[in-house]
This record gives C-alpha cells, sequence and structure tokens, in this order.
C-alpha cells in the first residue's frame, strides 16, 4: 500500500476530520436567517469547492446582498468555535500521522476549506506540527476535482504525484488526486455514504477509519 511513498496528503472535512456533519448545521442555519430552505441538490452541487467559490455560489443562487467578504466573514464565526472544540480527529489519525512522522515521509493537507479553520481544528488537536505543507483550493484557479491543489501541495513538499498518496472522502476529491497521477485512498463518511460503491471503484484503497492501517501486518512503513 505504502510501496514507494514519499508523501501522504489529506483533505480535511469528511477525512481528517469529522466536521461534515457541522457545515450542513451551519448551511441550514445560514440560509434559515434568511427565509430560505436548504436545497436538497445543495451539498452535491457544491462538493469540492473551494470555500470562496462556495460563497460565490450562495450569493448568486440565493441572490444574497452581502458581499462575498462578509459571507465568508460570517462563516468563519459559525464555525470556528465548533472546529476549536467540537470537531474530533477521525479514528486512528493521530495514530497514523506519528507513524508518518517517524518513518519520514512528509505529510500535507490539500482542504476546500479556509485556512484559519483547518489551523484551528490542527491546533485543537495538538498535530498541526505533523504537517509540512497546508494549502486550500483557495489559492488555485479551480476546486476539486481538478488537480491544482493537489498538485500545489505535492510541489510544495518536493515529491512527485506517483510517490503521492491521497486521502479523501468524496468523490470529487478522489477524482482532484487521481487526475493529479497520485495513489488514492477514500475514506468512509457518514455524510457521503450514499457514495461508497462508487468510491470503492474509483480509488486505489478504501478504509471505513485509520485503525484498519494500523492493524496492517507486514508493511514497510511501520518502520
Amino acid at each position: 500500500m505504502f510501496e514507494n511513498i514519499k508523501s501522504v496528503i489529506f483533505d480535511l472535512d469528511g477525512t481528517l476530520v469529522d466536521s461534515m456533519w457541522m457545515w450542513k448545521a451551519i448551511d441550514i442555519e445560514f440560509l434559515g436567517a434568511r427565509n430560505i430552505e436548504l436545497p436538497d441538490d445543495l451539498q452535491n452541487v457544491i462538493e469540492g469547492f473551494s470555500f470562496h467559490e462556495t460563497a460565490v455560489y450562495f450569493k448568486e443562487r440565493f441572490h444574497l446582498s452581502e458581499s462575498l467578504e462578509t459571507i465568508k466573514k460570517i462563516w468563519l464565526d459559525m464555525s470556528y468555535e465548533k472546529y476549536t472544540h467540537e470537531v474530533p480527529l477521525k479514528p486512528g489519525a493521530q495514530e497514523f500521522l506519528e507513524i508518518l512522522k517517524k518513518n519520514d515521509i512528509t505529510v500535507g493537507i490539500a482542504s476546500s476549506n479556509h485556512l484559519d479553520l483547518i489551523h484551528a481544528v490542527l491546533k485543537s488537536h495538538h498535530v498541526l506540527d505533523y504537517f509540512d505543507s497546508i494549502h486550500t483550493c483557495c489559492e488555485v484557479s479551480a476546486g476539486k476535482p481538478s488537480p491544482d491543489i493537489y498538485n500545489l501541495v505535492s510541489k510544495d513538499l518536493s515529491t512527485p504525484a506517483n510517490n503521492c498518496f491521497v486521502f479523501e472522502d468524496i468523490i470529487m476529491g478522489i477524482l482532484a488526486g487521481k487526475r493529479a497521477g497520485m495513489h488514492t485512498c477514500a475514506v468512509y463518511d457518514t455524510y457521503s455514504i450514499y457514495q461508497d460503491e462508487e468510491k470503492k471503484k474509483l480509488a486505489d484503497y478504501y478504509i471505513r477509519d485509520y485503525k484498519e492501517i494500523l492493524t496492517l501486518p507486514g508493511k514497510e512503513i511501520y518502520g
């Protein structure tokens, strides 16, 4: 599974941390305050969008009067405390990060989220120092499934694509990793359970949680 792997790159939400439940709740609250009901298709449509792309979509679809910067600031204010105090790491994630560091495998994050929230949740779990590169889709020309964000992180890590291993919880993210030419592992998340069969077919590997990796026998990664 990790033969010739020099870097591991994680998506954040739904992959490294259990946070997708929170974003749906925020969407409901945000739209409800403006007397707008949450559309059934919203989560699927914005899947893979960057923080900025999502704000643009909300403003245009729901004809919001607020500026893009105001919309993003409202979301940051609504979510910051939850990321700091309520969002947990996925089971086995910290132990897996420790093993990667022990074996000199560099670690990155390629997320659609806002950088402030990424730092907030990683600091709250005391794992920020495990990461050698953290970038968001707001820094590239297109969000997932474009490979741009994964290309950016692998370049920052100085690791060729075929030596990178990507962990993702959604189809758009898996596609982004594969289009970047990287090895991919789909991660189970309750939020995307309806995609499970497609995720299993698309990705090179599939795990329920990181504890499965910790118990794999005879892998050189364990050093």
